[in-house]
C-alpha cells in the first residue's frame, strides 16, 4: 500500500503578538488489489481522461488572442491543439488612487521547463510606464521553478522615480493626548503628504526543493532612496521627519540591506490564478550596516493562500483566501520600508486604500475573495472581496486591536488561457473616504 501525507505544521512568530498555524492537509492513496495490467490500464485512462478534461476546458475558453484573430481573420478557425503562446506584451494600463492613471508597456511570460508534467509554471515579467503624478517606473522580476521543482529562484530589479503619499503612522485610530508631535505623527485629520524620492530596488532568493513541494531559500535585499522631499516638511512638521528624528534616519535617503532566510511550501497550480492548493512563505530579514544598510533590523513576514475550487465542470470558480503579515523584532526600519497597506511582494493587498495608508513596525492583512465565471467561454469573470487591516503604532495601539476594513468587486478579462494571465478591474471601499479603481494584470493573491 502506497501512502504520501503531509503533517501539520505549527509557526510560532517570535513576538507577543502572532501564533499562526498551518494545516497543511493529509493525502492518502490507498492501493486496491487488482491483477496487475488492470491496475495498469485504469492508471493510464484515468490520466488519459484527467487530461482530456484539462484540455476540454482549456479549449473552450476565450481569450483575447481569440478575439484578435476573430477580429482580423473572421473566417480563420481555431487550433484546438495549439494553445498559444506563454508571453503576453499589452500596454501598461493601469490605476489606482496611489499611482493616479498610468500608460506603458508590459510583457508577461510563462511556461513550465522541461518534461515533467509537475514542474511548476515559471513566470516572469517586465515594465515600463509613467503616471499622472509623475511616477517613472522600471522592472523586472521572475519567479523560475526548473524542471522537477528542485531550485526556485525569486528576483526582480526595480529602478523609479516615486511620489509616495502618507497618511501617519498606526492603523488610523484617534490619538488625543500627548505632544503636538505626537499628533503630527499619527495624522488623526487623514491630511496627507505627498513624498517624492528615487528608489532603486535589487533582491534575488534561491529556494532549493528539501521535500515534496517544500523549499529552503536564502537571498539578499538592497532597498536605496536618494533625494527624498516633501513639500510641507519644516522639522518635525510631517509624519516622516518625527519617526526620522526619532528612530535617527537622515531626512533625505536611507539604505535597507539585508539577507533574507525563507521556507516556502507550495501546492497551488498556478501563480496568475490558482484554482486550487496552498503557497506558504515565512522568512526572516536581516539588516545589517556593513552590507551598507542605514539601520540594523530583524523582521519577521508570512505569507499563506488558500484556493478552494467550488466546481469541477468549471474549476474557475473559486474561494480563496490570503493573510500577509510582517514583524518588526529589532531594531529599526525607514519610514517608507515600514509593513503596511500594499506593501506585500506585489504591492496588491488592502484595496480600497492608497500604498501604506496604515503601517507600523507590526502589520497583518487577511482578505478573502470568491472569483467566478460570469460567460460560459470564461472570457468574462468577476470577483467579490473584502480584507481586513490591522497594526500597531507608537501610542500604545497594539497588533489586533484595531482593524480597519476594505471591501469591492470587480471584472475579469481572460488574456492568455495558456497561462491564465486576466485583466483585473476592480472597485474598491474604505474607511475615512477612501475608494477607488484598481486596474492591473492577474489577480491581487
Amino acid at each position: 500500500m502506497q501512502s504520501n501525507s503531509l503533517n501539520k505544521k505549527v509557526f510560532l512568530v517570535k513576538s507577543l503578538l502572532i501564533l499562526l498555524f498551518i494545516g497543511l492537509g493529509t493525502l492518502a492513496h490507498s492501493q486496491v488489489i487488482t491483477p496487475a495490467d488492470s491496475l495498469k490500464a485504469d492508471s493510464l485512462r484515468a490520466k488519459t481522461l484527467k487530461e482530456q478534461r484539462r484540455s476540454d476546458n482549456l479549449n473552450k475558453q476565450y481569450d483575447f488572442g481569440d478575439l484578435t484573430r476573430n477580429i482580423l481573420h473572421p473566417k480563420r478557425k481555431a487550433d484546438s491543439l495549439h494553445h498559444g503562446s506563454g508571453i503576453t506584451i499589452v500596454p501598461n494600463i493601469a490605476a489606482n488612487p496611489t499611482i493616479g492613471a498610468q500608460l506603458g508597456i508590459k510583457a508577461v511570460a510563462g511556461r513550465r521547463l522541461g518534461n515533467d508534467p509537475k514542474t511548476l509554471l515559471s513566470v516572469a515579467a517586465t515594465s515600463a510606464s509613467i503616471t499622472s503624478k509623475g511616477i517613472i517606473y522600471f522592472y523586472v522580476n521572475h519567479n523560475i521553478f526548473t524542471p522537477g521543482n528542485k531550485w526556485n529562484f525569486q528576483g526582480n530589479f526595480v529602478i523609479a522615480k516615486t511620489v509616495s503619499p502618507d497618511f501617519g503612522l498606526g492603523i488610523g485610530r484617534p490619538y488625543d493626548g500627548g505632544s503636538a508631535i505626537d499628533k503630527i505623527l499619527a495624522d488623526n485629520a487623514h491630511k496627507g503628504y505627498a513624498i517624492h524620492s528615487y528608489y532603486l530596488n535589487i533582491r534575488e532568493k534561491a529556494y532549493k526543493e528539501v521535500a515534496k513541494n517544500l523549499f529552503l531559500g536564502a537571498g539578499l535585499s538592497f532597498e536605496i532612496r536618494g533625494k527624498i522631499t516633501n513639500k510641507d516638511t519644516v522639522n518635525n512638521a510631517t509624519p516622516s521627519s518625527v519617526y526620522n528624528n526619532e528612530h535617527g534616519f537622515p531626512q533625505d535617503h536611507y539604505s535597507a540591506n539585508g539577507f533574507l532566510f525563507n521556507v516556502e511550501y507550495i501546492t497551488r497550480d498556478n501563480p496568475n490564478r490558482a484554482y486550487s492548493g496552498i503557497y506558504f512563505d515565512a522568512g526572516i530579514r536581516v539588516n545589517q550596516t556593513w552590507i551598507g544598510s542605514t539601520k540594523n533590523a530583524m523582521q519577521f513576514t508570512t505569507d499563506f493562500r488558500k484556493y478552494f475550487s467550488l466546481s469541477d465542470s468549471s474549476p474557475e470558480t473559486v474561494l480563496a483566501f490570503w493573510n500577509w503579515g510582517s514583524y518588526l523584532l529589532s531594531g529599526s526600519i525607514p519610514y517608507l520600508e515600514l509593513p503596511g497597506t500594499a506593501r506585500d511582494g506585489t504591492f496588491r493587498s488592502g484595496r480600497g486604500y492608497t500604498s501604506q495608508y496604515f503601517k507600523g513596525t507590526q502589520f497583518n492583512d487577511t482578505e478573502a475573495e470568491f472569483r467566478f465565471p460570469i460567460l460560459a467561454n470564461k472570457f468574462i469573470s468577476g470577483v467579490v472581496f473584502g480584507s481586513m487591516q490591522t497594526g500597531n503604532d507608537e501610542h500604545g495601539t497594539k497588533l489586533f486591536q484595531v482593524f480597519q476594513p476594505g471591501y469591492g468587486g470587480g471584472l475579469r478579462v481572460l488574456f492568455n488561457k495558456a497561462t491564465r494571465t486576466n485583466l483585473a478591474l476592480d472597485y474598491a471601499f474604505g474607511k475615512f473616504g477612501n475608494k477607488g479603481f484598481f486596474l492591473n494584470l492577474n489577480e491581487s493573491f
